[in-house]
């Protein structure tokens, strides 16, 4: 078959690359597909316009977003209180949106081959750049699909989840390379075929870093961690708050039967009686924590009075007490969920909020300072900030934390495959800065994880349970910590630049022999 494909076959490639990476990706977790299933993507793309680069790549993302997204609709009634028909008007349009990302990559693929800077190149500087800078609502990156195998992994200490996405896509290249070759009836050119060992380096490389990481852990100092999930249902725990509270203490109790703790980790919003930012401390050692008995890191509702319409600013906030129940630590949400706690344009039209009853009137906060207990610091996340690598890099260059921790609150999805995708994303924070992790959400997927993201322990979802573990303190950064994502946000530009720049010829790149 001749160069480029047909659309009659370009484009039903593309969507069945779209079906692989939801059948690699968490949830489903058919993870050796990650080698393959980018494959008939890039063959797709191979000769195409830009134009039609940017359509092949938006099939693909719109195959994998319609499947592993399902649960947006379900996710859309429950935040907005629309009728279900206008959800899944909704899920179709937000799924389209989301899919633009692997258009993008398309055309910067097609665009930059096309003026000649060679395809593998383009084609890693532009998934490089697809997966940094397009906006999504719900993040995720390739790399997640193999969460579940730790060698693989270990380069997210030097590159972050694009790092270990790029591993993979290498592979995919050299097959779809094959392919290419096969179809044009020629020989595989054996440099690009060589790429296919990256895996293999890859792999090398983390079961080297396994052993050192797993050395240095084993001489740190230890931390007796728990974790609460209370499995309080979605309008239950504002329905009735005390019971929600009264669950988490009976919990915590029984992990202080079992033996002392250094720290007990409860969800998002675990206490859902609103109060007074400035009356916090005393309120609360009112309600509970003075008789704890244990340092706690809490998820509450914080209000301060404001001049507006709204009369209080509300802000989601992770509370951190000592042993004598003082209140020593607090890290507000900053990244809030549109239609969940928040409304786009809802203060600028109050009238929007009305549309949607469900809808918090939440505000974010601002600083990423990690909180102390005692003479150690906790980096702290709310809710999906734990996916978003950028934001925990910035808080743990904020100080010198020693552990993650990450109060999370999911049941607004269901029992979907949804949980598990958080927990599989957020699992790299853990390798990327080589700390220990403890999460805690109301209803699964609770989950303690090493520095090199094993899971240690885990809950299932929509039980009420606790668990503890032992923990360690680990000091340090990474290469990730200290560059981030900036040699992506390079490529980034270099891939721009290659999709409006030729790339010079011998021709055109040197004066004429008769020049003066």
């Amino acid at each position: 078959m001749k160069l480029p494909l047909p659309p009659r076959v370009a484009y039903p490639l593309a969507f069945l690359s779209g079906l692989l990476y939801w059948l690699a990706f968490p949830g489903i977790d058919v993870w050796p597909l990650s080698f393959v299933a980018l494959v008939p993507l890039f063959v797709a793309l191979a000769g195409q316009t830009p134009k039609r680069g940017f359509w092949i790549g938006w099939t693909a993302g719109f195959g994998m977003t319609i499947t592993g997204f399902y649960w947006l609709s379900y996710t859309l009634q429950v935040f907005s209180g629309f009728p279900l028909p206008l959800c899944w008007l909704f899920q179709g349009i937000l799924c389209g949106y989301q899919a633009g990302r692997i258009g993008l990559f398309g055309w910067l693929a097609t665009r930059g081959d096309q003026r000649g800077w060679g395809r593998g190149l383009t084609l890693t500087l532009a998934f490089a750049a697809s997966e940094l800078v397009f906006p999504l609502l719900f993040p995720w990156f390739y790399g997640a699909t193999v969460h579940q195998v730790p060698a693989l992994i270990q380069v997210a200490e030097l590159g972050g989840p694009i790092a270990v996405s790029l591993v993979l896509l290498a592979f995919n290249y050299a097959l779809a390379e094959l392919v290419l070759a096969r179809l044009a009836k020629r020989s595989p050119n054996k440099r690009v075929l060589a790429v296919a060992v990256v895996p293999v380096l890859a792999v090398i490389y983390g079961f080297i870093r396994i052993g050192m990481v797993d050395a240095r852990a084993a001489i740190a100092d230890k931390v007796e961690v728990g974790l609460v999930q209370a499995n309080m249902s979605l309008m239950g725990k504002r329905k009735n708050k005390r019971e929600g509270l009264d669950r988490h203490l009976r919990l915590t109790q029984e992990l202080k039967d079992k033996g002392p703790l250094d720290l007990v980790v409860w969800s998002e919003t675990s206490v859902m009686s609103a109060v007074l930012e400035d009356e916090a401390n005393h309120a609360l050692r009112q309600q509970f924590t003075r008789t704890l008995g244990v340092p706690a890191l809490f998820g509450s509702v914080l209000a301060r009075p404001v001049t507006d319409a709204r009369e209080f600013a509300l802000f989601n906030s992770a509370l951190l007490t000592d042993r004598k129940g003082n209140v020593v630590g607090r890290f507000d949400k900053q990244y809030l969920l549109a239609f969940g706690e928040y409304l786009p344009f809802g203060e600028t039209f109050p009238k929007l909020y009305e549309w949607s009853p469900h809808t918090g009137h939440f505000q974010p906060g601002t600083s990423f300072t990690p909180l102390s207990l005692g003479d150690r610091q906790i980096a702290v996340v709310v809710c999906y900030e734990d996916v978003l690598p950028g934001f925990v890099n910035r808080e743990m260059r904020e100080g010198e934390p020693e552990l993650i921790a990450n109060l999370t609150y999911d049941a607004w999805f269901g029992d979907s495959t949804e949980p598990w995708i958080h927990l599989a994303l957020a699992k790299f924070r853990a390798v990327e800065q080589r700390q220990f992790f403890v999460r805690s959400t109301n209803s699964g997927v609770s989950a303690f994880i090493d520095p090199v993201g094993r899971v240690i322990s885990h809950t299932k979802t929509f039980e009420e349970e606790s668990q503890r573990a032992t923990l360690r303190w680990l000091k340090g950064k990474t290469l990730y910590t200290y560059l981030g994502d900036g040699p992506w946000w390079l490529a980034t530009l270099v891939s721009f630049g290659f999709a409006f720049r030729r790339r010079p010829t011998k021709a055109n790149s040197s004066p004429p022999k008769n020049a003066e």
